[in-house]
């Protein structure tokens, strides 16, 4: 049984709260990022929509907020609550609520020892990076009314690592050979691993051609040969199945990263999309159930 949460998330109406808000932020970006004080507070905070994660006692130990820009900020954890699903609560709660409202997008300025906590959470990095408040930053976008356009590496990472973070029990991966560089992403790697070795059942699917193994990277066949009950690949042996140009990552949690054209990263993050998702699943089960466990597994020895 999965433990329940050790804190909850609550609105928090700015006039009565901005005691416990600006506690929690002051610490995170005052005292320990050193931002100049008079920066933590601004004009819109009292317009905005606030959101404050409390522990068990009732104690603030995190906050968020969704400003009329339709920008997602002043997102903070306080040091001894991080680890633990927080930050991911609050980024939730605020997306969920720009869906209430009918945005059809939000966006953010991520800290750069943030991009990868963002990404795993459905947003992509766009543009280059910029100085704010003394800090490195990146703007990121999440779309919340339809798929979003993935053009670059540093995208395709951002998309494929939300999409093995937010599954539930099974992933699909349909790759090409020229995917090495996409799979050897230090991001991509760690959201495979922590999947993978989640404490529940899980599977995932990895369909390529057999000469295509011996361009994955190392850490990812590693992680392979350790975990065989959970790594299960095939390789297409149908003309038509071997003719398919396109590839993709995909969840049982109705989000996909499809490019059609494989050999390219091109393509589009879908997420929460349960009809694109089955469109996707069921054409790559069409070809998995024909495809033959990929016999260059004994070459691994696993």
């Amino acid at each position: 049984m999965i433990p329940a949460p050790s804190f909850h998330i609550e609105t928090a109406d700015y006039a009565t709260q901005q005691a416990a808000l600006h506690g929690v932020r002051h610490a995170v970006f005052v005292i320990e990022q050193q931002v100049p004080v008079e920066l933590e507070v601004d004009a819109l905070d009292p317009l905005s929509h606030h959101v404050l994660a409390r522990d068990a006692d009732g104690q603030p130990i995190g906050t968020g907020r969704l400003t009329p820009e339709r920008r997602i900020g002043r997102m903070a954890v306080v040091a001894g609550a991080r680890g633990n699903g927080v930050g991911d609560a609050l980024l939730e709660a605020l997306v969920a609520e720009a869906r209430r409202r009918g945005w059809g997008e939000v966006s953010l300025h991520a800290q750069l020892t943030a991009r990868d906590f963002y990404a795993r959470n459905g947003f992509l990095p766009e543009g280059d990076t910029f100085e704010e408040a003394g800090i490195t930053h990146q703007t990121m976008r999440r779309r919340l009314d339809g798929a979003m356009r993935v053009a670059d590496l540093a995208g395709a990472t951002a998309a494929a690592s939300s999409v093995i973070h937010r599954a539930r029990r099974r992933l699909r991966l349909q790759i090409r050979g020229d995917d090495s560089v996409l799979l050897g992403q230090p991001q991509l790697l760690a959201a495979l691993r922590r999947f993978a070795t989640a404490r529940h059942d899980k599977q995932v699917q990895l369909l390529l051609a057999e000469g295509d193994l011996a361009t994955l990277p190392a850490p990812l066949t590693a992680l392979i040969q350790r975990l065989p009950s959970v790594f299960e690949l095939r390789e297409p042996v149908d003309p038509v199945d071997c003719a398919v140009a396109s590839a993709g990552i995909g969840n049982d949690n109705g989000d996909c990263y499809f490019r059609p054209m494989g050999e390219r990263l091109e393509g589009e993050l879908s997420l929460a999309n349960d009809a694109r998702a089955r469109q996707q699943d069921e054409l790559f089960q069409r070809i998995w159930e024909r495809s033959r466990v990929c016999s260059a597994l004994r070459v691994l020895g696993v």
